[in-house]
């Protein structure tokens, strides 16, 4: 197997852990799971996707905001990807920390139901991305 052929792969399993880690966030949902747990299975479901881009760049961080900051400027910025994705990523990203991270924070379900659309989209733009890329 070529590296190239291995970058396709490793970005196809990405794509995959995206797709069900989305499903988990609509089966927490669903089941009226805590809302905390959703958007960190959304966030998650869009981060992946984000880490199948990467693949192909010159770039790597063991730090979500390096990632979230890399993608943001070669993306978004760039005009690669829709602003309203990043807006997507991001907001869960903060979501996600404050749910995760601050203590007594409290989210609703309808603050983070729009969300698992959002990821459903953000990685339906990043799959077609990297398709018209020729890179999968």
């Amino acid at each position: 197997m070529t590296a190239e052929e291995k970058k396709k792969e490793l970005a196809l399993y990405r794509l995959r852990q995206a797709d069900e880690t989305l499903d988990e966030a609509e089966f927490l949902f669903v089941g009226k799971k805590s809302p905390r747990a959703i958007i960190n299975r959304a966030y998650y479901a869009m981060f992946y996707a984000v880490l199948a881009l990467l693949i192909f760049e010159p770039y790597s961080s063991s730090k979500h905001s390096g990632v979230l900051s890399y993608f943001n400027r070669r993306f978004i910025k760039e005009g690669l990807l829709s602003e309203r994705a990043g807006e997507s990523i991001n907001t869960a990203f903060e979501l996600r920390q404050r749910g995760d991270y601050r203590e007594y924070a409290e989210l609703g379900y309808e603050q983070v139901k729009p969300y698992i659309q959002k990821a459903r989209e953000f990685i339906a733009e990043v799959r077609n991305y990297l398709k018209l890329q020729s890179l999968i």
